[in-house]
């Protein structure tokens, strides 16, 4: 291994594109035995919870009946628009340097399998051993609700954080990357926790006869996790995410150190507050701290999220420019890539003009954001040895422009067809090329 390529390494640089066929280059990915080895785990866990809730289990003083599979399909089609909901929030937000999609996945499905399959594996032994008794209601096990699950849980759901911040740092450069990622991951445990929720009230409500309306009792569960506490789970483990954040960026070991381990703090006391009033409150009081204290922690952090959006400008417009000044960006290239809406617009425009037009449109809009960060990590000593990383961005940029929008100011979606009376004919059997000359011209001798 030679010094740049060690140099690389150790910064978390990504390697030179590598000149193979699509096939070797897939097959020699390391990401793509990562991606069959998640898929595998993730299958397993929620097999294995598919069979934990199925089945009848043993609990001191009762037996839990085990949920059939009409329940859980009924529970997952209600669990379904509230994962769809943040899904689409989360990928909308992630616009400036968008993360891969295996990025995506691995966070969705960690949250909605591996998380959620600890949590109830290691939440189950902890309420044993508080000597919690009943028939397993989650309404006997108040004390685990308020004192184990919101650390177990929050653990579990910002594990897959870490990994990739170890694996992928370099990729994860604003506080809105890991707050997607973090949300993500939250949204798919919500969503098998809602299924888990959802199932046993339809199955109780078929069962029992003193239950009232019970097509009422399961649209109230739905309504109340679905819609209106539906940002728990991501408001909590998107405070750990920010404290990843935090870490990525700084220099200070210590900060390193004691951001995520805040972040996290935050999010399981965020969460046994949670819980504790949704356990032993009742419905005046319960109203009260939903509309003084967790929607205004909500908005908060939407409001923080929105103004990164705006900060994560202004840092690609400043770093752009020092390429402008050194004469390797047109002018206009700062303006154009760190405004969200001229970049939506450019990807429109581009859209009109085909496929690959749009594809060249996107990848050259990546290729600008990645720099302008790779040159803020390097101003501020996170990254060195960057300079063949930040020349290849530059050949990229340069070889995508002659089929990308990189300017969308005055452009129309549709481009401007050729007047009919402008258009030239060609007499059928006469080859398209130049029309007929008088041989004796030509060039200058």
């Amino acid at each position: 291994m030679s010094t740049v390529e060690y140099a690389r390494r150790v910064n978390g640089l990504p390697k030179p594109p590598a000149d193979l066929p699509w096939a070797q280059r897939l097959l020699r990915s390391p990401w793509t035995w990562v991606t069959i080895a998640a898929t595998l785990l993730y299958a397993y866990c929620l097999v294995d919870q598919y069979y934990l809730i199925t089945q009848d289990i043993a609990v001191p003083g009762g037996t839990v009946q085990g949920i059939n599979f009409a329940a859980v399909r009924q529970a997952a089609l209600y669990a379904a628009p509230t994962l769809a909901f943040w899904v689409v929030v989360y990928l909308l937000a992630d616009r400036f340097r968008p993360q891969r999609p295996l990025l995506w996945y691995l966070s969705l499905g960690w949250g909605a399998a591996v998380a959620i399959f600890l949590s109830m594996y290691i939440n189950t032994w902890a309420a044993s051993h508080l000597g919690i008794a009943g028939d397993g209601d989650p309404a006997t096990a108040t004390r685990a609700a308020v004192f184990i699950a919101p650390f177990v849980e929050e653990a579990c759901k910002a594990t897959v954080l870490f990994w990739l911040a170890v694996l992928v740092r370099y990729r994860l450069v604003s506080k809105v990357s890991m707050v997607v990622l973090a949300g993500l991951s939250a949204a798919g445990f919500a969503c098998v926790e809602n299924i888990v929720y959802y199932a046993r009230a339809i199955f109780y409500a078929s069962r029992e006869i003193n239950v009232g309306d019970a097509q009422a009792a399961i649209d109230q569960t739905v309504m109340m996790r679905g819609v209106f506490t539906c940002f728990g789970h991501p408001l909590f483990t998107t405070m750990t995410g920010l404290g990843v954040a935090v870490a990525l960026r700084a220099h200070s070991k210590v900060v390193r150190v004691l951001a995520p381990l805040t972040g996290y703090l935050f999010a399981a006391f965020g969460h046994m507050l949670f819980n504790s009033q949704a356990s032993m409150n009742q419905p005046p009081g319960l109203y009260i701290m939903y509309w003084t204290i967790a929607v205004p922690m909500f908005l908060a952090v939407v409001v923080y999220v929105v103004r990164s959006e705006f900060v994560n400008g202004r840092l690609i417009r400043a770093r752009l420019g020092d390429y402008v000044q050194m004469g390797w960006l047109h002018p206009s290239d700062p303006e154009v890539f760190s405004r969200l809406r001229k970049r939506f617009a450019a990807g429109w425009i581009a859209l009109g003009r085909g496929l690959a037009c749009w594809l060249d449109t996107m990848r050259l809009q990546r290729a600008m954001t990645e720099l302008a960060f790779l040159r803020d990590a390097e101003a501020r000593g996170l990254v060195d040895a960057a300079d063949q990383r930040a020349e290849e961005l530059l050949v990229t940029i340069r070889d995508l422009r002659s089929g990308a929008i990189s300017d969308p100011r005055g452009l129309k979606f549709f481009r401007r067809r050729t007047p009919r009376r402008n258009r030239v004919y060609v007499p059928v059997g006469r080859q398209a090329g130049y029309s007929s000359v008088d041989p004796n011209w030509g060039p200058p001798s």
